[in-house]
């Protein structure tokens, strides 16, 4: 293999897949990037055994072959060299090495054996469909705040996509068991009778960073145990979490009739420096509701006390109810809108909470005792 290629094109291209590549690995070839070089194209691959990213840029071959190297030191040593360089990549006749040459520079890195490098990608997908970039990214950060990290309730350590056959929608639903998020959209074409699907944590933030300048679709596409994103010379796949998600539905409430109107950022602030008085984990803030105002209150044995209101529009009966101040602030951080609006029970049940000028959107707090 004999390639030369533009260092800012090379370097774009191993940013985007040496971020799947673990810095630690018992399996000695997964910390490499495999490059195949072939008709006026080299081809980077990394996976983590969970995930693979593909990108082809273009380049000049002299000589079509395929080689794996380290990926991490690879990319340090492209980021170190100058803007605007030429990279030739050479391959030596016996495979063991692969040669990198820049200006005056030249590196020599240690190949291991292009057979070994395993192939996520293999297999049929038998759902396909395209959904708008901005689409895609709109339902993963709507919802990716309330991922669930437990590792012994797998099956809610991401994002289920499914869609809902009645409405006509594809929708995302994460929850962690003290919060629920949900987005959806429109079914895109081609997404109807797809199975629902757990997609990992990592999977969904890799596809936004890797995913975010694109300005038109996302190929997806689906098997039993993986999922394809593409988009130009850039490919994603991920192997799907094997489990259930719950009935997240029983938990959505359908009766609440206090409605509460906020103002967003105000509300935000209120509860980020009230909270500032309990600094451990679980810092629960009491919400005293009636009539135009609502009274943040956070009660400390140990540091002390904090109050503040906060104007609102409520008429129904006052409420007192608390909520996990992080939760709270996680929510109001994917309202768009000035206003946020609560839909409220009692103090012992889930509450909604929506954009008003986001329909497709829906939010579900649990309660804490205060």
């Amino acid at each position: 293999m004999r390639v030369t290629i533009e260092r800012s094109a090379f370097l774009k291209a191993l940013t985007h897949v040496q971020s799947v590549v673990e810095r630690r690995n018992t399996i000695p070839i997964l910390s490499n990037v495999l490059l195949q070089a072939a008709q006026g194209r080299l081809k980077l691959t990394a996976t983590d055994l969970d995930i693979e990213i593909v990108e082809s840029i273009p380049s000049e071959v002299a000589r079509g072959g395929a080689a794996t190297v380290p990926a991490h030191m690879l990319y340090d040593i492209v980021r170190k060299l100058p803007d605007g360089a030429q990279l030739e990549l050479e391959q030596a006749t016996d495979g063991q090495r692969v040669s990198i040459f820049a200006g005056r520079s030249r590196f020599a890195l240690q190949a291991l054996p292009h057979e070994d490098f395993p192939d996520l990608a293999a297999g049929d997908f038998p759902n396909s469909f395209a959904v708008a970039a901005v689409d895609l990214k709109g339902l993963i950060e709507k919802t990716r705040f309330a991922i669930s990290t437990e590792e012994t309730r797998y099956y809610l350590n991401g994002i289920y996509f499914h869609e809902v056959q009645a409405l006509g929608m594809l929708r995302a639903v994460a929850t962690d068991g003290h919060r629920l998020a949900q987005a959806e959209i429109a079914r895109p074409e081609g997404a109807k009778g797809m199975p629902g699907v757990i997609v990992p944590r990592k999977t969904v933030l890799e596809v936004v960073k890797l995913f975010d300048g694109v300005d038109g679709a996302v190929d997806v596409a689906l098997s039993a145990s993986k999922i394809r994103f593409a988009a130009g010379d850039l490919v994603l796949t991920s192997k799907l979490i094997d489990g259930t998600f719950p009935d997240y539905e029983r938990v959505i409430p359908r009766n609440n009739d206090k409605k509460l109107t906020l103002d967003t950022a105000a509300f935000a602030a209120a509860v980020d420096r009230v909270s500032t008085i309990s600094m451990e984990k679980g810092r629960a803030v009491k919400l005293q509701i009636g009539g135009n105002k609502v009274v943040l209150a956070v009660h400390n044995p140990d540091s002390g006390s904090a109050e503040e209101e906060v104007v609102c529009v409520y008429d129904a009966g006052p409420i007192d109810i608390g909520f996990n101040a992080r939760y709270l602030m996680d929510v109001a951080g994917q309202i768009k809108s000035d206003q946020m609006e609560f839909n409220l029970a009692d103090a012992g049940s889930p509450t909604i909470i929506r954009d008003p000028a986001d329909e497709q959107a829906l939010y579900v707090l649990m309660p804490m005792r205060v």
